[in-house]
This record gives structure tokens, C-alpha cells and sequence, in this order.
């Protein structure tokens, strides 16, 4: 506590110089003032970390000085002193803020000891407000980087029904689009930021173990339940449970899970007493639900509930446009992260990240730039920094393209109306050719094949 700086503010000459005696005994820095005006300049000029005010004071009482510094420093902890106490003047010096309130003539170590716990919950305060800061900018939708149109979109809505607390979202999309990191964004930029956002992935859970999983169960419920337990809707009352991979839940959870999304009640299992889920109910799936309900596999009923706000995030390979956007994002990440400059990515580099149909989505392009971030230090990302299929998001391959160890990976995709093979013989040729100078030897040694083959071919 040696650090910790106390202004005493008190009229009386006596009790300044013996409140400062006690305390700079126990380590305290301190500042004296006469009144609430004197307290105010020195308040002004920084450093103070608590303010021990009498109440009963000339030109600027405690009541008056505690409204000054809880409008212009709110984080300042305050204690009120006084000789006159009152049930009434506790309670007024409680609601403009102070943080306790002691009578005249009190044990200094009592007040030493009301001065300690106000500075650590004022310190915890102080602590968890920048932790939610840096939560609140880390998931918001400035994070969410993109050129996309349709990305925008979903953006655009997100952050439209991320006002309204209590609107039941579905997020769709292939995996890894970043439908987590949307439900984060939209509890983040909320009325339920200050409480939980908590993530459920139904396809983890065994359907056996579902239920007690998201609402909970009594001691005694089965086998092995030896005390009560809360599920994942109790740990979100008053935040955000995010449910990806809805479309994994069992058939019999699905009606319970309707229920709460009705009535925003459930019951533990083995009990009959209701309780109340005040959350907001974010869901998320890569399956096609609406083909899940007429195939019977998933309850229309909880289908419409869940659809009541969709939002569609597009696949990686639909927003080209976005993959320098992301990379760069990536890199600058990593950067931070590793601690090491990391200049960029080559024209090469790109285009081959360009050139692919990322099947993972972002969440494969973010593991592809790490890596690659890894093995270079100061020279840009280099195509034998990636490793990615050399295919593009047409289906077709990039035969042309090397690894790094210089050997040439040919994934062909067949498309169902066909294509010429005498074609793709054709452009291998012709890149033998380019690769070799015109060479038709050498280019029928670097193919393998015989040299005749280039001059029975036209």
C-alpha cells in the first residue's frame, strides 16, 4: 500500500495532522486539504488514489465535495467521516457514492482497514472495466474485416439485432466462416455485454449427455449425480448461450430446447421446478435445416422459432476479394504476436492464396498465414512458406504450380460434363515449352516423355 496516495480533507487542524500521523505510519502518501474547494485544486493535479473527507466542513461541505468527485472522478474510492452520524446522513453518503461511512472518534485501525478494502474493490473495479474494454474491442465488429457485399450484409443485420437483446439469432455457414466469432461480436455490441457469452457445440456433447449439459440436473437425478449441477443456460442467465451445430441436437432436446425459446423456462433434470432462462439464444449450423425438417430429421416448429432473425455468412471462396483483407489482418496479428517484423507477402505468395478455394474457410487461411508466419522472419511470406492444395476455386487444378521442394502435385477435379484430355495435354505441353525456351528436347526430358511427341502434336 506503500504507493497509495490519501487526500484527508477536514476543517479541523487537530484531526488533519493525526489522520496523516496514523497513516503515513502505515505506508500511505498523503495530501491534506482544509475543504471541499482546497480537495478539488489537488484533486485536479493528479495522483490521488483515495479521499478521506470529513462531512461537516466550511465553503464546500463532504456532501459536495463527494457529487464533484464522483461526476469527475468516478474511480476515486471516498469515505465520509463525521461527529454527527445519522441513520440518514450513512444512507445519503452511500447513494452520491461513498464507499463507507465512519463515525467520529474512531479506531485508526479500523479506518485503516476501510481505507485497504476500498482501494483493493476500487483497483478490482478499475481492472475488470479495462478487462471488458479490451473484451468488448477484441469482439467487435470492427474486428470483422471485409470488402464482401455479402459479408457486409450480415454484418449490417448483426449489429442491427445485436440492440435487441432478447431476438433469437441463426447463423449460418460452412465451417469456419466465423460464425463464433459473429455471436461474439453481436453479445459484445449489446444490452448483455456486462455478463457471459457461452458456447455450446451440440455436436460434442452425446445425445445421452445433452440435456444435462444445457440445463443442468439434481443430486440424485441418475446414477452418478451425487450433488446439484447447472447446465450452460444457467452459467448465461442474463448473457448470451451461443449453440453451434444445432442441427446435432437430439430429436428429444429439440422439444425442450422449443420450450425454453417459448416460454424462457426450464427444469433441471430429476426436478419438476421451473427455472427461468433470461438469455439471449444465439444458434448456428453448417447444415441445410430446412432439408433436415422435410427429411424429418429436425422439428419444424423449433426451426421457425430458431429462424425468426437468419444471418448467412458466405464461404471464403465467394469473397475473394477478402482474402488480402484477412491475410494482412492475419500478419499483422502474428506480428504482435511473435514479436517478429514479418514485412509482408510476395505477389507470389498471394496469388496463390488467390488461387485457392479454401474448403476451411477463414479459420484455414489463419492457420495457413501462422504458419507461414513461423518459418520467415524478415523477408516476406514466399510461396514455399504455404501449405495449401494447389487447386482453384473453379474445381479445375493449377498443375503449373510448385511445391517447395520443386515438384509439381496435380488434383484434378473432374467436371460432370467432361473436358478435353487432348486440351490439357496440350497446355502442359505448351508450359514445357515456355519453362524450357522453346527447347523441344529439354522439354520432352523435363515431361518425360518422347521428343517426337512434340513435333506429332500441333
Amino acid at each position: 500500500m506503500s504507493e497509495a496516495t490519501v487526500l484527508i480533507v477536514d476543517d479541523d487542524e487537530v484531526s488533519l495532522l493525526t489522520l496523516e500521523t496514523a497513516l503515513v505510519a502505515s505506508g500511505f502518501s498523503c495530501l491534506l486539504a482544509a475543504d471541499g474547494e482546497e480537495a478539488l485544486k489537488l484533486l485536479k493535479t493528479g495522483g490521488v488514489d483515495i479521499v478521506v473527507t470529513d462531512q461537516q466542513m466550511p465553503v464546500m461541505g463532504g456532501m459536495e465535495l463527494l457529487k464533484h468527485i464522483k461526476a469527475d472522478y468516478p474511480n476515486v474510492p471516498c469515505i465520509m467521516l463525521t461527529a454527527y452520524a445519522t441513520i440518514n446522513s450513512a444512507v445519503a453518503s452511500i447513494k452520491e457514492g461513498a464507499n463507507d461511512y465512519l463515525q467520529k472518534p474512531f479506531d485508526p485501525h479500523n479506518l485503516l482497514a476501510v481505507i485497504r478494502r476500498s482501494l483493493i474493490y476500487s483497483r478490482l473495479t478499475e481492472e475488470n472495466l479495462k478487462l471488458k474494454d479490451q473484451l468488448n474491442r477484441k469482439y467487435s465488429f470492427h474486428n470483422i474485416v471485409t470488402r464482401s457485399g455479402a459479408m457486409g450484409k450480415a454484418l449490417h443485420d448483426a449489429e442491427k439485432v445485436a440492440r435487441v437483446p432478447n431476438t433469437t439469432v441463426a447463423i449460418y455457414g460452412e465451417s469456419g466462416t466465423g460464425k463464433e466469432v459473429l455471436a461474439q461480436a453481436i453479445h459484445f455490441s449489446g444490452p448483455r455485454m456486462a455478463n457471459r457469452f457461452v458456447a455450446v457445440n451440440c455436436a460434442s456433447i452425446p445425445h445421452s449427455l445433452q440435456e444435462t449439459e444445457l440445463f443442468g440436473h439434481v443430486k440424485g437425478a441418475f446414477t452418478g449425480a451425487d450433488r446439484d449441477r447447472d447446465g450452460k443456460f444457467a452459467f448465461a442467465q442474463n448473457g448470451t448461450i451461443f449453440m453451434d451445430e444445432i442441427g446435432d441436437m437430439s430429436a428429444e432436446l429439440q422439444s425442450k430446447l422449443l420450450r425454453v425459446l417459448q416460454e424462457r423456462v426450464y427444469e433441471k433434470v430429476g426436478s419438476n421446478t421451473p427455472v427461468k432462462a433470461d438469455c439471449r439464444v444465439i444458434v448456428a449450423t453448417n447444415r441445410n435445416l430446412e432439408k433436415m425438417v422435410a427429411e424429418g430429421a429436425f422439428r419444424a416448429d423449433l426451426y421457425h422459432r430458431i429462424n425468426s432473425f437468419p444471418i448467412t455468412l458466405p464461404p471464403l471462396r465467394d469473397r475473394k476479394e477478402d482474402i488480402p483483407l484477412l491475410a494482412h489482418h492475419f500478419l499483422d496479428l502474428f506480428r504482435a504476436e511473435f514479436g517478429k517484423p514479418l514485412p509482408g507477402i510476395s505477389d507470389g505468395a498471394m496469388e496463390l492464396l488467390l488461387d485457392y478455394s479454401w474448403p476451411g474457410n477463414i479459420r484455414e487461411l489463419k492457420n495457413c498465414i501462422e504458419r507461414a508466419a513461423i518459418l520467415t522472419d524478415e523477408t516476406p511470406i514466399l510461396p514455399q512458406h504455404l501449405i495449401i492444395a494447389n487447386n482453384r476455386a473453379d474445381g479445375v487444378a493449377t498443375a503449373n504450380r510448385a511445391n517447395g521442394k520443386g515438384k509439381i502435385r496435380f488434383e484434378i477435379e473432374l467436371p460432370t460434363e467432361g473436358f478435353s484430355l487432348d486440351k490439357v495435354t496440350d497446355e502442359v505441353m505448351k508450359q514445357a515449352l515456355e519453362r524450357c525456351g522453346n527447347n523441344k528436347s529439354k522439354a520432352a526430358e523435363f515431361l518425360h516423355v518422347d521428343r517426337s511427341l512434340f513435333y506429332r502434336r500441333k
